[in-house]
């Protein structure tokens, strides 16, 4: 069975950002959607592109009522040491994401495969959520590899925006 439903309350989620503060979803009131991106950590040379697009992007999300955050279960000393390294100085950052917190997100969990990885970590995901905490869209992947593209998502939000149109997957 899936937690993660369109329409449906979002799991709770309570992190910790680089900028020192805690970050609770259910206290984030964005006009249009918050964006969760789960990235897999510093290891993950996919993420750093990733991370680094979004940052060159974050002022069009700001623009579309989107409040944006991303996070790892890497800990404080290494999301801090990606801020600086992969210069993305614009995101909120969120680290110590538990396997068990990621599991409440369906996320796919990975065993390390060589000494550069974590012992365990988390595949990338992309939620949208509502004002409301509900959960508008998901993109959940079992691999670093073919995550939602900005622009494309960007073009989305528009078009939701515009049309009002209704989260879908509910069923």
């Amino acid at each position: 069975m899936k937690n993660v439903l369109p329409r449906k309350d979002a799991p709770q989620l309570s992190v910790q950002t680089t900028k020192g503060v805690r970050w609770n979803l259910e206290d984030e009131k964005p006009e249009n959607f918050t964006m969760l991106v789960f990235y897999r950590g510093i290891h993950c040379p996919v993420c750093k592109k990733y991370l680094t697009e979004l940052n060159s992007k974050i002022s069009e999300f700001d623009e579309r009522g989107i409040e944006v955050v991303c996070i790892s279960a890497n800990t404080e000393e290494l999301a801090k040491k990606t801020v600086e390294s992969w210069d993305i100085d614009k995101l909120n950052i969120a680290y110590g994401l538990l396997t068990e917190d990621a599991r409440k997100w369906d996320l796919y969990i990975s065993e390390g495969i060589n000494d550069k990885e974590p012992e365990a970590f988390f595949e990338p995901g992309l939620f949208l959520i509502k004002p409301d905490n509900t959960v508008y869209a998901a993109s959940i992947q079992s691999m670093p590899f073919a995550r939602p593209n900005f622009d494309e998502v960007l073009k989305a939000i528009d078009f939701v925006l515009d049309k009002n149109y209704p989260a879908r997957g509910e069923a």
